[in-house]
């Protein structure tokens, strides 16, 4: 697994570094192959430390934020909350991990059936700027709002986010 550690406002001390290594190859290595993209982000909010762990495996994104004093136990936390992602979900990305990956795997995980769609929407989409389509999703109470972009022609989707900010959300086809 490749990883690729940044910081924001803050050194990496290289115990940390090391330590990650250890972790992500002890915990992640059954689930994903040697191709997996682990990005670790670290920053600091009040006194804690925030990480973001992003694992990108196999066309999946797996992503997870954590906080606490100590880095280790942020990290950890993370580590564990992918974890419970991928078990939650073992159905649906099963095929998407290391065959191998859900060997020795608890029994009492719960295999969830097929997501129910219960409602197809269609609407006329206008070209609108970004603050048009926040304004929009605000006055709809919306949490996340898809429209078609005036300055790129492109379908894009604005969210808020946990922090209360906002989001653009735009389409590569690699």
């Amino acid at each position: 697994m490749k990883m690729t550690i940044t910081a924001k406002k803050m050194q990496i001390p290289q115990n940390f570094t090391e330590y990650a290594e250890k972790r992500l190859n002890s915990k992640l290595d059954k689930f994903f192959g040697e191709e997996a993209d682990a990005k670790i982000t670290m920053a600091t909010h009040k006194n804690l430390i925030v990480i973001e762990l992003t694992v990108d495996y196999n066309n999946m994104i797996y992503r997870a934020e954590q906080s606490a004093v100590d880095k280790e136990d942020a990290l950890d936390a993370a580590i564990d909350k992918i974890i419970r992602q991928i078990r939650r979900n073992k159905t649906r990305v099963e095929k998407k991990l290391k065959e191998s990956a859900f060997q020795d795997v608890y029994e009492d995980v719960v295999t969830e059936s097929d997501y129910e769609v219960i409602r197809h929407k269609k609407f006329v989409m206008h070209p609108m700027d970004v603050e048009e389509a926040i304004l929009q999703m605000n006055l709809l109470g919306h949490t996340f709002f898809m429209f078609l972009n005036a300055n790129t022609g492109e379908t894009n989707v604005v969210y808020k986010r946990a922090d209360g900010k906002y989001a653009v959300l735009e389409p590569v086809v690699e």
